[in-house]
């Protein structure tokens, strides 16, 4: 299994995610960051986008939201507010959120309602691309 990490994702909804994968990619605080067995421990924030997992060679995706991840030479552990195969993505759910967020962020908010619009339409636009990288 030396070529291998064990992928976990956790939301506050409970465990989304966990299988042994050969490479992770996901979106970092910093940029995109590949991930592969062996790399160095550390710990960083991610943010709303997506994930790929390369698993038996094949390429699967998850949309995520922000929250943190803790990588280790054998193990990345995700825990984030939202995360979603793709499969599982209603695109015209998403689409609907996306133009409600929108919508909301032109009206007078104050700061915290206009902090969960903007982390609304977050969620909205990964799922968009998530979704949308698929084939129909």
């Amino acid at each position: 299994m030396a070529n291998t990490l064990k992928l976990e994702i956790v939301t506050p909804e409970g465990k989304t995610y966990s299988e042994d994968v050969e490479m992770v990619t996901l979106p970092a605080s910093q940029g995109e960051m590949g991930i592969y067995p062996n790399h160095v421990p550390l710990m960083t924030q991610v943010v709303p986008g997506e994930i790929l997992v390369r698993k038996g060679g094949q390429d699967h995706y998850l949309a995520i939201g922000e929250g943190f991840v803790e990588i280790t030479a054998t193990r990345v552990a995700v825990m984030t507010d939202m995360a979603i195969l793709a499969d599982n993505i209603d695109e015209v759910k998403a689409e609907e959120a996306r133009k409600r967020a929108e919508a909301r962020l032109t009206e007078k908010l104050d700061e915290e309602e206009t902090a969960m619009v903007s982390a609304s339409l977050a969620h909205s636009l990964a799922q968009l691309k998530v979704k949308r990288r698929q084939p129909r």
